[in-house]
């Protein structure tokens, strides 16, 4: 198993850590201060718009994509290092045209969509046109088990009816959010696998509602948001199915794999940015005559959360290798391990970085209380810990039974 990044991801590599050193870091503070102070959150700041340029002309766009034509053509394993360098900033996934969900989303269209989906879809997408979102979490099901939902894509001569409500939906707030991808019921008399589809819904479709934003940890997330939508009997042409009624499930299988990668290593690179601020904190800051790096234990904390972090970054490294070479169905275990372990030591370090920052650490001058939020989320955000801990058990105990 090598885990060494291609010469080509390397290249890629160096020049987004300098474009986000020199282009991102230095105006992402001024940023989050202008946002705050915006009556309507829910707008892109022209620095986005311009670094978006920049960052396109340079060729440091839609750099998850596999196919050279369209992106860069990085396998799984040599992406990771990427995301982990843009996971470092809230504003960077999508300066670089590779934020969540529409990376998935892209995906998903690449791999399942029709020419003319990819026509009318796909293409804005990839130019950075257009976000997206994804309407699968149901509030009235345990969502954890996709094969749950109830909101229906009935399929009605030549077109599907989809019927419903969906929230947690990921970048519903966004000011360019066109389109959602819907996983509806389609036929319950079918195999648990085989009962749902997933439908292209413009976000203008007459019957298409958004009945609110949520905060996540009464934090908004703006300008991206997720949100609870509603859908009223919205007609569209059969057409708007991905691959066919019925392949819901298989899509959304093939989508949680290499999205999970880019989470984990996005929060990553969360983790490194929080304790980097953690170190600073240890050694500018005194308490009773001594730096806060020689109080109550912190630096053995600091020399914990360095060894957690090495080994959640192996263990996702080992995660894509297995999900370029062996594919998502052989790679089951290992992708489920790290949406358990990621987001945990995430967590812990970035607890660890407040506990350092004291009350400023719990405030918005520094930005760990978010990215405390975003790392705690992920721990449900696709499959909770308990789903994920269940798969691995059930996959490590079938090669004892008799």
């Amino acid at each position: 198993m090598d885990l060494t990044p291609s010469g080509k991801a390397r290249e890629l590599l160096e020049r987004l850590h300098r474009f986000v050193a020199d282009e991102i870091e230095p105006i992402e503070p001024q940023w989050h201060r202008q946002m705050a102070t915006l009556d309507d959150p829910w707008q892109v700041l022209p620095v986005i718009g311009e670094l978006k340029s920049r960052a396109r002309e340079q060729g440091l766009w839609n750099l998850f994509l596999p196919d050279a034509q369209l992106g860069q053509g990085l396998s799984v394993l040599d992406y990771a290092p990427l995301a982990e360098c843009m996971g470092r900033s809230f504003i960077a996934p999508e300066i670089f045209n590779c934020n969540a969900p529409d990376t998935g989303n892209m995906e998903v269209l690449y791999h399942y969509g029709s020419e003319a989906q990819k026509k009318r879809w796909l293409g804005p997408l990839l130019a950075g046109e257009i976000r997206s979102a994804f309407f699968m979490t149901e509030p009235d099901v345990a969502s954890s088990d996709a094969t749950n939902m109830e909101a229906t894509a009935q399929v009605e001569g030549d077109e599907v009816v989809l019927n419903g409500r969906k929230w947690w939906s990921t970048g519903l707030g966004h000011p360019d959010c066109r389109v959602g991808i819907f996983m509806g019921l389609t036929d319950p008399e079918a195999d648990r696998h085989h009962r749902h589809s997933m439908v292209l819904v413009p976000l203008d479709a007459a019957g298409v509602k958004v009945e609110r934003m949520l905060t996540a940890m009464n934090m908004l997330d703006a300008p991206y948001g997720h949100g609870e939508a509603s859908f009223s009997d919205v007609r569209l042409p059969v057409d708007h199915i991905i691959a066919g009624p019925g392949r819901g499930f298989e899509i959304a299988q093939g989508r949680l794999g290499p999205g999970r990668i880019h989470h984990c290593m996005r929060l990553i690179g969360l983790a490194e940015h929080a304790l980097a601020l953690a170190c600073r904190r240890s050694l500018e800051r005194t308490a009773f005559g001594r730096p806060l790096a020689k109080l109550g234990g912190n630096a053995e904390r600091i020399a914990e959360a360095r060894i957690a972090i090495e080994q959640a970054r192996l263990l996702v490294l080992k995660a894509a290798w297995s999900l370029d070479h062996r594919g998502i169905r052989r790679s089951m275990s290992e992708v489920s391990q790290i949406k358990v372990a990621v987001p945990r030591m995430a967590q812990e370090v970035i607890d660890l970085a407040i506990q350092l920052h004291g009350g400023a650490g719990v405030s918005n001058d520094f930005p760990l209380a978010a990215a405390w939020t975003a790392a705690r989320s992920l721990r449900l955000a696709d499959g909770p810990d308990e789903v994920h801990r269940g798969l691995i058990a059930r996959l490590e105990l079938a090669q004892y039974r008799q």
